[in-house]
């Protein structure tokens, strides 16, 4: 969970966790945020889930799940499961008074909605934090980003707009962490990283200090990432080879 001797200071411009004097050692909690779900397939209902786990761990409820938006035609089923209703396509935001998460796994596609949805006035929440995460001083969380259970982001780290860290993944000391980048569980990210905007790491992923992976490249699931990666490449096997996308 985040750190005792840690300060949150939230707003949905972002956060950022900063040292705490002795009297501050613990998280502070803003009123009630009202959420929609961009995305109801897997990863938008886990950040139902997230949601419902902050809530649990705090003295009092921080998020209104309102429900889930979705242009396609998502498992009703499995969302009446989680109480969560259906609200209608993705442009249905902008009648809501929520602030939108995007909970889709595509770096690109997560750009896009982002686009249409501040195109029509809708805002983006503030970043999710789950209970179960580890936040470490002086670490930037911009808008829309999400950290998933078991996550750990050390210090000195500047993460930006709807960037996704999954289950377990961690983040190391001086990493700048680009716009829509997705970090799938169980990656590793050692210090003085840069991935840039739109960068996909798959599962088990992961990166030696001191590389900058380059926007829009995606490294497969298991790939070990000696060097840097050029924008736009596909870098796959131990140690990552780079190849057109």
């Amino acid at each position: 969970m985040a750190s005792a001797s840690i300060t949150l200071v939230s707003s949905t411009e972002g956060v950022r966790y900063r040292n705490a004097g002795p009297k501050e050692a613990v998280r502070m909690e803003t009123m009630v945020e009202r959420i929609v779900i961009v995305g109801a397939g897997g990863h938008g209902r886990e950040i139902v889930a997230l949601a419902a786990a902050c809530n649990l761990a705090a003295e009092r409820p921080i998020y209104d799940v309102v429900g889930v938006v979705d242009d396609g035609k998502p498992d009703i089923a499995r969302l009446e499961r989680l109480s969560v209703p259906l609200i209608g396509p993705v442009e249905a935001v902008g009648n809501l008074d929520a602030r939108f998460v995007i909970g889709i796994g595509s770096p690109s596609v997560r750009r896009a909605v982002d686009k249409r949805l501040l195109a029509i006035g809708a805002l983006a929440a503030g970043p999710m934090v789950h209970p179960l995460a580890w936040i470490g001083p002086d670490v930037e969380l911009s808008p829309g980003v999400i950290v998933c259970a078991g996550a750990i982001v050390t210090t000195n780290v500047r993460i930006g707009r709807h960037a996704h860290l999954n289950l377990q993944a961690t983040v190391s000391h001086d990493c700048r962490i680009g716009e829509y980048v997705t970090v799938a569980p169980m990656t590793a990210i050692c210090g003085n990283v840069t991935l840039e905007d739109e960068v996909e790491l798959g599962t088990g992923v992961s990166v030696v200090p001191a590389v900058t992976i380059g926007r829009g490249a995606m490294v497969g699931a298991g790939a070990v990432v000696t060097g840097d990666i050029a924008p736009g490449m596909v870098a796959v096997g131990v140690p990552a080879r780079s190849r057109p996308r």
